[in-house]
C-alpha cells in the first residue's frame, strides 16, 4: 500500500492490529482516525508541525515535582473537564477537575481541626455530611481537601512562605457521615501562566483566573471515589473559569455570621463565614486503597 493522504489512516491501524490489549488497540485506532483526520483538515506546513512538538516537548519540560503542566493544559482545553463529564456516575454530586496542584498527601487531621497552618484574615468553618444516592450517611468516609490561599497561592507555590500542608487536610466522617474543618476563605486565583499553557491563553487573549473553590476527593468503601470542587457564590469568574469546571450545583453560599457564640463553638472568631453541604458518592467500586476493616 503506497503511504498517502488517503491511505496513511489506515496504515497505522494496521499496524496496531496485533496489539494484545483489546482496549488498547482500541484507543490507538481511533485516536489515530482523529488525529489524521484533523492533520488532513488543517493541513500545517512543517513549521507549523515543528512547533507543535517543540510545544508539547516544552510542556513536558515544564512540569516538576510539584508542578503538571500536562494537566494544565489538559484543563484549559476542556479536555480535563470532558473525560470527567463523561465518567460522572448518575445520583452523586457532580465532578470536576483533579487540578494540577493535588501534588502532595494531605496530612491526617481530626474533625474541627484548622488547615490554615498561618492564621490568616478571613476563619471560615466548612462543615457537610457524605451520603450516599438514597440518603444514607457514609460513616468513615476519607474526605481529603486542599485549596490555596486568601491571596491564590497553594503551599507548593510558596515553599519558602507557607508551611508544607498549609490549606490541606485528610478527615474521616464520624459516625453520622460528618465532616467539619476550620481554614481561611479562598480567593479567586490565576493558574501558572509563566510557561507554555500561560502562553497559548496570551496567545489566544483568554485570562487565566479560577473563581474560588476548595477541593474535595471523597471515597468510601463500596463507592466510587468523587473528586469536584465547591466554589463560593460570588466569586469573580464563576462564569468564565479558565477550566471550565464551574457547574451550577457546586456553588455554595459561604455565609458571613457576626455571632461571637457561633464563632466561639467553632473555634475562630467573629466574623467568620461558614459552608454547610453534602456530599454525595453513587455507584459500586471496591475497597478503598489500604483498608483493611
Amino acid at each position: 500500500m503506497d503511504f498517502n493522504e488517503h491511505t496513511a489512516a489506515e496504515a497505522v491501524q494496521n499496524s496496531f492490529r496485533e496489539t494484545p490489549d483489546a482496549r488498547l488497540r482500541e484507543l490507538l485506532d481511533t485516536l489515530t482516525r482523529h488525529l489524521h483526520a484533523f492533520v488532513r483538515e488543517a493541513r500545517p506546513s512543517v513549521r507549523e508541525w515543528e512547533q507543535a512538538i517543540e510545544f508539547l516537548t516544552t510542556v513536558g519540560q515544564t512540569c516538576t515535582d510539584t508542578r503538571q503542566e500536562f494537566v494544565l493544559l489538559s484543563d484549559v482545553l476542556g479536555v480535563s473537564m470532558l473525560v470527567e463529564t463523561l465518567n460522572e456516575q448518575e445520583g452523586g454530586t457532580e465532578s470536576t477537575v483533579l487540578g494540577p496542584f493535588h501534588m502532595v498527601e494531605s496530612p491526617s487531621r481530626a474533625l474541627g481541626d484548622s488547615i490554615d497552618m498561618v492564621g490568616e484574615a478571613e476563619p471560615c468553618v466548612v462543615s457537610g455530611r457524605v451520603l450516599n444516592a438514597d440518603g444514607a450517611p457514609l460513616p468513615h468516609a476519607e474526605v481529603d481537601v486542599w485549596q490555596c490561599n486568601e491571596k491564590g497561592f497553594y503551599d507548593v507555590q510558596q515553599p519558602g512562605e507557607q508551611p508544607a500542608g498549609n490549606g490541606r487536610g485528610l478527615f474521616r466522617t464520624d459516625a453520622e457521615g460528618r465532616f467539619r474543618f476550620r481554614t481561611v476563605l479562598p480567593s479567586h486565583y490565576p493558574i501558572p501562566a509563566d510557561g507554555p499553557v500561560g502562553r497559548l491563553l496570551k496567545a489566544t487573549r483568554r485570562h487565566p483566573y479560577r473563581p474560588a473553590h476548595i477541593h474535595f476527593i471523597v471515597q468510601a468503601d463500596g463507592y466510587v471515589p468523587l473528586t469536584t470542587h465547591i466554589f463560593v457564590a460570588g466569586s469573580p469568574y464563576l462564569d468564565s473559569d479558565a477550566v471550565f469546571a464551574v457547574k451550577r450545583s457546586l456553588i455554595v453560599d459561604f455565609i458571613e455570621s457576626d455571632d461571637e457564640e457561633a464563632a466561639a463553638r467553632n473555634g475562630v472568631r467573629a466574623p467568620f463565614h461558614h459552608a454547610e453541604f453534602d456530599l454525595v458518592l453513587s455507584g459500586e467500586h471496591g475497597r478503598m486503597p489500604g483498608r483493611t476493616d
